[in-house]
């Protein structure tokens, strides 16, 4: 088993690249790190160009045995301690990462749910990620993201997700008026929050429904409130603007799910 034990190595170069948005974008590539994140991918299939172990973590036993037989069907690099933590986003690496290949079918918007989630701006990586959490975890399979919405691989963003970015489908909206206008014309109705809005997210019914969520700080955009069908709140005890528009959308994802629920029974 060849060790590279140089941070100057060029492969080891090439995977650091890919903490900025820039170089993911050129090789369609991203990072994934930690246990968790390399089994689901594993167990999701997705696409994996390669997995980077630290020598060390494999003496140590801080990697199974079970994980280390799958990944050694996998085109593996194996480095010191040393490199390893050069090319780590956490404090505490676990000694594994993986660079995976993006997979998302940006151009094809999924007309056969119910709920489409449209976001509009969100900014903050840990939001973000929640959200895509959650979105996943009401077994809905796509979220449109609007131009100036975060990075969602963003390592950050990666991270949050908690595995939820191999299942869920991220379409890049480089227009997201007249993504809307499109999704109309396919018999949704378009609900925004806002604060103005009389209806709560308890009044509406979850039948085809085309649900935007905004900015943590400035909520939805004007031009998109002026194409909402219905314009609904949320009802909360305090507010909270940094953790508003991941708690709007917990908020949101019970209700649907308990729509489901109904409709199934």
């Amino acid at each position: 088993m060849q060790v590279i034990t140089s941070k100057e190595n060029e492969v080891i170069k090439n995977i650091k690249k890919l903490k900025e948005k820039k170089y993911r974008e050129e090789q369609n590539k991203f990072l994934v790190e930690g246990i968790k994140m390399v089994q689901e991918a594993i167990k999701e299939k997705a696409k994996i160009d390669k997995i980077v172990v630290c020598e060390e973590c494999i003496k140590d036993g801080t990697i199974g045995k079970e994980l280390l037989y799958e990944i050694a069907k996998q085109d593996c690099i194996y480095t010191s301690k040393k490199v390893f933590e050069s090319m780590s986003e956490v404090t505490n690496p676990q000694g594994i990462l993986a660079v995976m290949q993006k997979e998302n079918k940006e151009d094809s918007i999924s007309y056969e749910e119910d709920v489409i989630i449209i976001l509009d701006g969100i900014q903050d990586p840990g939001n973000l990620g929640t959200i895509l959490r959650t979105i996943d975890s009401v077994n809905l399979k796509q979220v449109i993201l609007s131009e100036n919405t975060a990075d969602p691989y963003n390592p950050k963003v990666v991270r949050s997700t908690m595995g939820a970015i191999y299942r869920v489908n991220m379409i890049r909206s480089k227009n997201i008026v007249e993504t809307l206008k499109n999704i109309k014309k396919h018999k949704y109705d378009i609900v925004a929050t806002s604060l103005q809005a009389n209806q709560t997210i308890y009044d509406i019914d979850y039948k085809k429904k085309a649900i935007v969520i905004g900015n943590e700080a400035n909520g939805v955009s004007k031009e998109v409130l002026a194409l909402a069908n219905k314009k609904v709140k949320i009802p909360m005890l305090r507010e909270n603007r940094k953790f508003k528009c991941s708690r709007c959308h917990r908020n949101y994802s019970i209700r649907i799910c308990k729509k489901k629920v109904v409709i199934n029974c």
